[in-house]
């Protein structure tokens, strides 16, 4: 039986004979099933108004089907929003830490390592568990905060970088904790210039540079700090052209963890943004990556591993799609690293947020155009997350 339906009222498994109102000039080759609420989906967004289906040719198996890989898809998004809130509580009590660490130095009281051990054993557990949430929390960063939160990304880098070299986890444990206190010297930077927007003079880069001998000597003070943490936090800075501080080493007098440090703390520095410049995107932070090791500044086989540790498109990062959609991306794909799965929540075309939507790249429904930030069209991380989390 041949029936007209607002496009309101259709579901998948209906068979669609014509469409007989839209807003738009989309046509119909043939009459066809509608698969899934995909599919359901685009014809709403094409202006699709009301349509003319065969009531006879219904197909519940399709309906069946369909239902229950969107109940499949919606316990995945609450579940991975669950894991993201933990992961931004994670990041505020690393944030805690920190602040109490500064606090301690200030006050010339002895420095308690056993808080950041714990953070850093959770931290560990939890990249080896579940990364993705914590990557895309991550991003969400404060200008203002910088100091605080480039500290646990970098520790969460290299925690992730190392499980990627397979480094023992023992190992990791003592280079988290090493990163993670690798620029706890900006304590005695004066604020004028850690936050000085423009370029340094020669005077006040010498001043910026000895933030890494303070670290040095803060570190060696805390009761019970392996030689391993002390060591890489120490070396985070030097380049293998010699051209580094605070010790001027070259080529294989920096050890391997000192050069992974050294990348790690590049990256995060180049992404985040900061109260007086815009962060790169992650692409861009790569090539800059990849340039500075051609020039013989750092370790170019180490530099493609970490590309290849973070992903082509990173977890957590923004992306444009060929559909004028922005999306997140929440998962790695390891047989096609340019086709990776992602959640897509705003429309560029009504520049408003949208009914998120899961989408795997890899199955051809939609490609990425290009890597993003939010800055670039006025949101800001911290609320592009929120109406994630909230929409679940």
């Amino acid at each position: 039986m041949l029936v007209e339906q607002d496009i309101a009222e259709i579901t998948a498994g209906t068979y669609i004979e014509k469409i007989i109102l839209q807003t738009g000039s989309f046509r119909l080759t043939k009459a066809e099933w509608v698969k899934n609420d995909v599919v359901l989906n685009k014809l709403i967004e094409l202006g699709i108004k009301r349509v003319l289906v065969d009531t006879e040719k219904f197909d519940a198996q399709m309906a069946a089907v369909a239902a229950a890989l969107n109940s499949d898809a919606l316990e995945r998004k609450q579940a991975f929003n669950v894991k993201m809130v933990q992961a931004k509580a994670l990041i505020s009590a690393s944030k805690d830490v920190q602040r109490k660490l500064f606090q301690h130095i200030e006050e010339g009281s002895q420095i308690d390592l056993c808080s950041v051990k714990s953070l850093t054993t959770e931290l560990i557990d939890t990249l080896f568990t579940d990364s993705d949430a914590l990557m895309c929390a991550i991003n969400i960063r404060k200008k203002n905060e910088y100091l605080l939160e480039h500290s646990f990304a970098v520790s969460m880098l290299m925690a992730l970088f190392s499980r990627y070299l397979d480094i023992d986890k023992t190992i990791i444990k003592e280079l988290a904790i090493g990163a993670f206190l690798h620029d706890i010297g900006k304590i005695r930077t004066p604020d004028q210039i850690l936050n000085k927007p423009g370029k340094l003079t020669a005077d006040e880069f010498g001043v910026m540079q000895l933030h890494v001998n303070h670290s040095i000597d803060i570190i060696k003070s805390i009761a019970g700090i392996s030689q391993t943490s002390l060591d890489v936090a120490a070396l985070h800075h030097e380049k293998l052209d010699g051209s580094g501080y605070p010790y001027g080493l070259a080529g294989l007098q920096i050890s391997r963890y000192g050069r992974m440090l050294s990348i790690c703390d590049i990256y995060d520095a180049l992404t985040a943004n900061r109260c007086y410049k815009e962060g790169s995107t992650q692409l861009q932070a790569f090539g800059i990556l990849r340039n500075l090791a051609q020039s013989g500044q750092l370790d170019l086989s180490l530099v493609n591993a970490f590309i290849k540790c973070m992903g082509v498109y990173p977890v957590g990062s923004l992306v444009k799609l060929n559909s004028n959609r922005l999306a997140i991306v929440e998962g790695y794909n390891q047989a096609d690293p340019i086709r990776p799965k992602v959640n897509s929540f705003y429309s560029l075309d009504k520049r408003d947020f949208e009914l998120s939507n899961k989408i795997d790249l890899s199955m051809g429904d939609d490609e990425i155009a290009q890597s993003v930030r939010a800055d670039d069209f006025d949101l800001d991380m911290e609320e592009i997350m929120r109406f994630l989390v909230s929409e679940a």
